[in-house]
């Protein structure tokens, strides 16, 4: 007898084997729906329509501290991680020519609370030196009107933040009615060749290796959650996800460090495979689940979304997660 569950993420290549049914957790029957994140993470926060789902970290987070009874538990499992300075857009008559350039400026993001912009004030605040009080906030659409924040804030004194409903990120940084945008998704404007808007830095991957050599950060977007109810009634789900995930994980990697045939579409794939982990993971296990082998990672994170008003309350990561992940922390 297996329990059945449903299950929404986006489609990964290191969750693929998981999503197609090549590998299935131990007692478990997954129907797996794969939509884009933004879809997956809204109709979760909305309606709670899956038992398991893939969600935004600063939600996860948010949850965790602001909720008196939440209603869905974290699992470590990480699909997406990416460096955020690659993020970074500048209208091009703004003066803007290093990231120290950006105080005093008016900065526009979509929301304050998502896990993109989080790390990005993280590295301003934390690397680069700013004080974010010295930056005029705006909150918009990145490229349509009527964005709203996903959580509510308590925003640090001496914040200002202006929510700008009428307007998008994409039109105002083309303008200049912002100086600068800090965006997961590029602005629409940057993206059709625009020449008003062009990104902060010339050669984002280098000041992202750079970043990550100095404070060992490989930010974390999307983490995997599932309905407490859920959780409670089968408690042991959690450590037979993980091993499904861990091994759909190892399947991949597999496939990207054969030289035989090339699994992506791109030359030279496993030698840039393994010249990235190497850079990244040292001589540890490429993109690792589990609390131990990020917890240097979550916990600055966690220090970000506390100091930012993103939660009311200091959390440590082992309050994100259930003890049947069974997972020491270590900071």
């Amino acid at each position: 007898m297996t329990l059945p569950l449903t299950m929404a993420i986006s489609d990964y290549a290191h969750t693929r084997d998981l999503v197609t049914g090549r590998v299935q957790p131990e007692g478990i029957d997954l129907n797996i729906l794969s939509y884009p994140f933004e879809q997956v993470g809204l109709r979760f926060a909305l309606g709670r329509e899956f038992d398991i789902s893939e969600y935004s970290l600063a939600g996860l987070c948010s949850h965790i501290a602001n909720t008196p009874e939440p209603d869905f538990v974290g699992l470590p499992v990480f699909p997406s991680r990416v460096f955020r300075q690659s993020s970074f857009f500048v209208n091009a008559n703004s003066g803007i020519n290093a990231i120290s350039d950006l105080r005093y400026k008016r900065v526009g993001l979509p929301q304050w609370s998502q896990t993109a912009t989080v790390f990005a004030r993280g590295y301003l605040a934390h690397d680069a030196g700013l004080d974010l009080r010295d930056i005029d906030w705006v909150q918009a659409g990145v490229n349509s009107p009527g964005r709203k924040e996903g959580v509510t804030l308590s925003l640090p004194e001496g914040i200002n933040l202006t929510k700008r409903p009428d307007s998008c990120l994409s039109e105002m940084l083309a303008t200049g009615e912002i100086d600068c945008a800090i965006s997961a998704r590029p602005p629409d404007s940057f993206l059709a060749g625009d020449g008003r808007v062009r990104r902060l830095f010339e050669n984002p991957r280098k000041v992202e290796a750079d970043y990550f050599r100095r404070t060992g950060i490989f930010p974390i977007m999307h983490v995997m959650v599932v309905r407490a109810d859920v959780y409670r009634a089968n408690r042991w789900i959690l450590r037979n996800l993980m091993d499904a995930f861990n091994e759909a994980k190892t399947r991949a990697f597999t496939r990207l460090r054969d030289i035989t045939t090339s699994f992506a579409p791109v030359g030279w794939g496993p030698d840039y495979f393994e010249e990235t982990n190497r850079l990244l993971f040292a001589e540890g296990e490429p993109w690792p689940y589990g609390v131990n082998a990020n917890a240097h990672v979550l916990n600055a994170f966690l220090r970000y979304c506390h100091e930012q008003g993103v939660t009311q309350r200091r959390l440590d990561a082992s309050e994100l997660f259930p003890p049947e992940c069974n997972f020491e922390v270590i900071v």
